[in-house]
This record gives structure tokens, C-alpha cells and sequence, in this order.
């Protein structure tokens, strides 16, 4: 009986109905407001949009406050699922996803969008997937019976990675797809939304622990600054779409399209995950959550990358925003699946 009474939380169950609301009212902003829209886009700091990195600083800094660095020390132990992650996350899922991106943006869109909008949509993919999930991962564990503990280090280990590899990586695959990568932004973008977030939650983590002890820091603490993140998580969709919205209206086509190969990519790398989680005969609790982190993505850094480097009304934020729009049914159905086939 333990799995079936599991639920996921209310906001985040219906995140998707969230979404699409932040959809629609972004849309009747931007069309209401007309060109006086642009006020806020022009508010930047070296491409970096101010009012959106205030708004996606608020989204990552909660979830940088539940990495635990210490949980590190045990990777050792049970290294088998974590060499899996790792493989799936960094060495497979972004070249499928630039792949799949390439075929469908590229090849069979070609009549719908023109081949300068293809390289950005090709782009804004890219980005999603070359940033493994941090925070909602530890939703899906959870609903999968997953190992907390085994899910922290996995996750932890990712953070740290995504600070030497996600640069390098974008910047290759973009490169492949001819896009000019200004990389000042792109580490720019990294400090701002993954460094100082980070070292921030680190030493939170580490201040509050050492004062008030680690049970009250988890159940007391961290619950406060759940509704932050998805506040802000809304808001930023509010305002995007607003600067997108014109866009949708014209070609409402357009979010189909970009949802397809998204969709895709993801059952396609849990499927990968999974059934090599099977072949290394891990068990359960630690095969469901890796093939979960490959699965879904950080789509906060890809959507805060993807405006610092192609700018709001760009079609890569418009692919990330999508990312959030698919993320949480594609995968409640993936943690379905999850539970069917336990072993």
C-alpha cells in the first residue's frame, strides 16, 4: 500500500493547468500593453535581462538549499548508479536532444519556420538538454520510491557538474549548429544562476544546520521557500509570454510543434536510463530516480540562458518555456510507468 498513498503536492500536480494559465495571461499583457512592453526588456545588465534574473534567482536558490555536499563522502559505496546518471546525463541526452531537435526544427519543419528561426528553436532544445534536473527530481523520486539519500548524491553531483561541463558542452553543440556563442554571457549566465546560487544555499544550509539543527532546517525551513520557487517560476512565464505573445497569436501552431520533439527526447532518455539501470541490476530505489534526472531537465537555468543569450522574444526561450509546459504530465506518466514495472 506504501506507493499508492504517495501523492505529489497540489501546486505541483497541477503545474501544467498553472502554466497554461501564466500562458494565457502573459499573452493578454503583452497584447494589451503594445510596444510599452519593451520597458522591461530593455532593463538588462550585460544581456541579462534584471527583472527575469531577479525572478529565476528565486527560483534556483531554493532548490541550491537542499544540496547536500556532505552526502558526497558516501559516493563510493554504491558507485554503479551514479556512473549511470552521470553517462545518461552528460555523455548521451544533450547529442539526442541536439539530434532530435536537428530533424524535427532543421528537416520536417522546414515549411513552417524559416532556417535562422530553426538554429534558434535547435538552440533553445540544447540548452534544456544540457542541464539535468535538480529540483523536481526529488518530487519523482519520491512518487517512485526512490532512495532520498542515493537521489541527494546524484543530485549533488550533478550541481557540481553542471559548473564544468554545461558551458563547454552548449558551446560545442551550438557550434555544430552555427550559432554564434557569445561566451561571456553564457559564464556570465552560469555565475549568476548556478555559482552564487549554489555557494549561497551551501552556506544557508550550513549556518541554519549549525544553529537550529538539520530537523528543523528540513521540515521547517525548506517548506517556507517552497512557494517562492514556483511564484516564481509563474511570474517568469507571465512575463515571457507577454513578450511572446504576439508570436503565439500569429502561429498558435507553434507550441505543438516545439512540445513534439521535447516529448520525445524525454521518453527516449528514460528509456535508455532505465533499461541500462536493469542491465547493471540496480535496484529500484536507485534505477527509477537516475532514470528520472535524465529524463527531466533544469529548465530555470535553460530558460534564464536562453534569455541572456538570445533575448526574451527569442524562439530558444520560447522552446524552454515549452520545456515547463510538457515537463510534469510527460513525466507523472513516466512515474506511472515507473511503478507498473517494479522490480
Amino acid at each position: 500500500m506504501g506507493n499508492s498513498k504517495k501523492q505529489i503536492g497540489f501546486f505541483e500536480k497541477y503545474l501544467s493547468l498553472w502554466v497554461a494559465i501564466c500562458i494565457a495571461v502573459g499573452i493578454g499583457i503583452g497584447h494589451l500593453a503594445g510596444d510599452s512592453i519593451q520597458v522591461l526588456s530593455n532593463m538588462e545588465i550585460y544581456k541579462v535581462n534584471i527583472p527575469v534574473a531577479v525572478l529565476i534567482w528565486m527560483m534556483i536558490y531554493p532548490m541550491m538549499l537542499q544540496v547536500d555536499f556532505s552526502s558526497i563522502r558516501n559516493v563510493g559505496k554504491r558507485p554503479k548508479g551514479l556512473i549511470l546518471t552521470l553517462i545518461v546525463n552528460w555523455l548521451i541526452k544533450p547529442f539526442t536532444m541536439a539530434f532530435f531537435a536537428w530533424i524535427f526544427f532543421s528537416k520536417l519543419y522546414s515549411a513552417f519556420i524559416s532556417p535562422e528561426q530553426a538554429g534558434e528553436y535547435i538552440a533553445g532544445a540544447i540548452l534544456l538538454g544540457a542541464a539535468p534536473c535538480t529540483a523536481m527530481v526529488f518530487v519523482w523520486s519520491y512518487l517512485t520510491n526512490g532512495d532520498p539519500n542515493y537521489t541527494l548524491v546524484q543530485v549533488s553531483v550533478n550541481d557540481l557538474i553542471i559548473l564544468v561541463a554545461f558551458i563547454p558542452i552548449v558551446g560545442f553543440l551550438l557550434g555544430i549548429t552555427n550559432i554564434t556563442i557569445p561566451y561571456d554571457t553564457l559564464v556570465a549566465s552560469i555565475i549568476v544562476f548556478v555559482v552564487v546560487p549554489l555557494l549561497a544555499g551551501y552556506f544557508t544550509h550550513k549556518v541554519l544546520v549549525k544553529r537550529k539543527g538539520e530537523e528543523w532546517f528540513k521540515n521547517t525551513f525548506l517548506p517556507k521557500f517552497k512557494p517562492v520557487s514556483i511564484i516564481a517560476l509563474l511570474l517568469t512565464l507571465v512575463l515571457l509570454f507577454a513578450f511572446q505573445g504576439n508570436i503565439i497569436v500569429n502561429n498558435p501552431l507553434i507550441i505543438v510543434l516545439v512540445a513534439i520533439p521535447l516529448v520525445i527526447q524525454t521518453y527516449f532518455i528514460f528509456f535508455i536510463a532505465w533499461f541500462g539501470g536493469r542491465k547493471l541490476k540496480l535496484p529500484h530505489a536507485i534505477c527509477s530516480p537516475a532514470a528520472m534526472i535524465g529524463a527531466s531537465n533544469f529548465f530555470e537555468l535553460a530558460v534564464a540562458v536562453a534569455i541572456a543569450l538570445f533575448g526574451l522574444q527569442s524562439p530558444a526561450a520560447m522552446v524552454t518555456v515549452v520545456g515547463v509546459l510538457v515537463e510534469v504530465p510527460v513525466m507523472l506518466s513516466l512515474v506511472k510507468l515507473a511503478n507498473k514495472w517494479k522490480y
